[in-house]
């Protein structure tokens, strides 16, 4: 399980690469999304290996959450954009 842990730390970092670079905005937004998306699992992940239930909630509440704000996010740039 460690070294699953550790993987998806390493897989974390690709985004965080990505947003260091000048990039648009449509692909800073995706790499957010995709941060918090990894990072959610991530507590998921150590939720169940300690058998934390309230871990376990709070990631899938970061998901929840997390997916609505890109969605509302996204559609505010849309709509800035025109």
């Amino acid at each position: 399980m460690t070294l699953i842990s550790w993987g998806m730390v390493l897989a974390l970092m690709i985004p965080i690469a990505l947003l260091c670079r000048q990039c648009s905005t449509w692909e800073r937004l995706a790499a957010f999304g995709s941060i918090s998306t990894k990072v959610a699992l991530l507590a998921l992940m150590v939720a169940v290996m300690r058998g934390d239930r309230m871990l376990a909630l709070v990631g899938t509440l970061m998901i929840s959450a997390g997916d609505a704000g890109m969605l509302l996010l996204a559609r505010l740039l849309e709509e800035h954009e025109q």
